[in-house]
């Protein structure tokens, strides 16, 4: 007996049969168990992922001898015939190989009459959107208003090639990626099927390659097998698929880290033996920065699955968010440069190197205190208008172990910043300007522009907080008004501003800059520079 690829072999025969799509096959199940059928259907997605399938398990439920049925019964002789590409009635059609509008009219010629042995006379047409302009028009009409025994079923990975009027007239289905988790979980149910011994890394670097399309997995699984003499060993599949062990790019990013280039380049080197695709294994690098960035934003967002999840946990706190975009920012351009390099290990060589180069040196990212111990540090201490004298300002900034003073209420920008105040409230806030304070008596002036901020509510909270802050009960009063001071909002704008037109002018007379744009004509991009922090 032939074998049978594992694709096939294992290809659904019924809709329970089928591994996720189920947002898919709930709306087919329904409206054949409702008849509540459609004349045209439109399959899309990515290869692999079950189009097609989906199809012909539709056409069998059509066409099954016990009627029409979300569960055919997969033993008549429609079902049988079905299964095996034998039944008169399915007219499967590759769009691809029959473009001419000839070949359209032709089809469709046979539209009317009534099917030969099924219920319906099915059309199958797969990649649908290859098709000519002069084919659409031919299909179009047909397609609206078929005879009722007549039921078109269209197949497509790029459904924006498709004439608007063609979408109009069919129900349309997206089939998506299959996540990595249920490729996983498929092919370990197969292997255990088939007997065949395992090492779940070994999959997981199968449902990797697949990227979303179950057929790809499974042709993936068939070479495995036979690679491996049998069973599935992660070193030979690393091998068959040329991908590179995630230890290497592990120990590539630990260099990078540590800033350490002599180790990024022995790693190179022991890659090299490996004759790796650098464009994957600067992908998977990307992909491992990206985990390492989830983890220090979103831990709980992180890769169940991932073997090294501990360890990008680890990796996560010993690099700082910006090295991580830096990295990540400069291997996306790598990746683009990477074949106009001299070779490709050249390429990636470099891209480490520029990760590197551009990453900051210890200390020259300043440390961010709370807003507490870092507001008007430098500046000399304001008092409530009955004190007097006040102390001269200090040269140096408050220790951080220093115990933090009270912000005074002559200065509303720093109580403003000193208060854990947030949302409307501190919108309210820093829109406002202290206009006198009498003890426990506040009032404030809000700039008629944010009138809409002006309500009990808001004013009530923003009294708590002051309260809650001061250690003082309290009565706010705010007026509607054009202050004459800056508002906390103004002050901050205006920072921005002028920061914003410092950084612009560093840039225009930065030397680099200066020489690029007399040698190559080099323009800075409107809008494109930015403050550092």
């Amino acid at each position: 007996m032939s074998y049978q690829v594992l694709a096939r072999k294992w290809r659904p025969a019924n809709f329970t049969e089928m591994v996720g799509q189920d947002h898919v096959l709930r709306a087919l199940i329904n409206a054949l168990d409702e008849e509540r059928l459609h004349h045209a259907y439109l399959f899309t997605g990515i290869r692999g992922v079950g189009k097609t399938t989906v199809a012909r398990i539709f056409a069998k439920s059509l066409n099954c001898e016990t009627g029409v049925t979300s569960t055919p019964c997969g033993e008549c002789a429609a079902c049988k015939a079905i299964a095996e590409g034998r039944f008169i009635d399915l007219i499967e059609v590759d769009a691809a190989s029959r473009t001419k509008v000839e070949d359209t009219r032709e089809l469709l010629d046979n539209v009317q009459y009534a099917p030969t042995h099924g219920r319906f006379k099915v059309y199958l047409i797969d990649e649908v959107h290859m098709l000519s302009g002069h084919s659409f028009n031919a299909l179009l009409k047909t397609l609206e208003e078929p005879p009722p025994h007549v039921k078109f079923l269209l197949a497509t990975t790029d459904p924006q090639k498709l004439p608007v009027t063609i979408l109009s007239r069919c129900l349309q289905f997206n089939l998506k990626r299959m996540p990595m988790p249920l490729i996983e979980g498929h092919l370990q149910h197969i292997l255990q099927a088939e007997q065949v011994a395992f090492e779940d890394q070994a999959i997981r670097l199968l449902a990797h390659g697949a990227d979303g399309s179950m057929r790809d997995a499974l042709s993936l699984l068939d070479q495995a097998i036979a690679y491996g003499g049998g069973k599935l060993d992660t070193d030979e599949v690393q091998a068959m698929l040329g991908s590179v062990s995630r230890d290497r790019i592990l120990a590539i990013l630990n260099a990078l880290i540590t800033n350490d280039a002599a180790a990024a380049m022995n790693e190179v080197a022991r890659l090299a033996e490996m004759t790796p695709d650098y464009q994957n294994a600067l992908a998977d690098l990307l992909a491992l920065l990206h985990q390492v960035a989830l983890a220090q934003q979103v831990p709980d967002a992180v890769d169940d699955h991932l073997v090294e999840r501990e360890t990008i946990q680890q990796i996560a706190s010993q690099v700082s968010a910006e090295d991580v975009q830096l990295f990540y920012q400069i291997g996306l351009l790598g990746r683009k440069d990477l074949p106009l390099a001299p070779d490709a290990r050249t390429g990636f060589e470099m891209a480490l190197l520029r990760m590197l180069a551009f990453k900051p040196a210890p200390g020259q990212v300043s440390e961010r205190l709370p807003v507490q111990q870092t507001a008007h540090a430098a500046s000399a201490p304001l008092v409530n208008a009955g004190e007097q004298n006040p102390e001269p300002a200090t040269e140096q900034a408050t220790p951080a172990t220093a115990p933090v003073a009270k912000v005074a209420v002559s200065d509303w920008h720093g109580l403003v910043e000193a208060m854990n105040i947030r949302g409307m409230v501190k919108q309210l806030a820093v829109n406002c300007v202290l206009h006198q304070r009498d003890g426990g008596e506040i009032q404030l002036i809000l700039n008629e522009e944010f009138s809409q901020l002006l309500n009990p509510g808001l004013q009530s909270k923003l009294a708590d907080a002051l309260g809650e802050y001061l250690g003082d009960k309290i009565k706010l009063q705010i007026s509607l008004g054009k202050p004459e001071t800056e508002s906390p909002a103004q002050t901050a704008a205006r920072n921005v501003a002028e920061r914003q037109q410092q950084a612009e002018q560093s840039i225009e007379q930065d030397p680099v800059v200066q020489a690029m744009k007399e040698n190559f004509g080099a323009e800075v991009v409107p809008n494109s520079v930015r403050p550092i922090d």
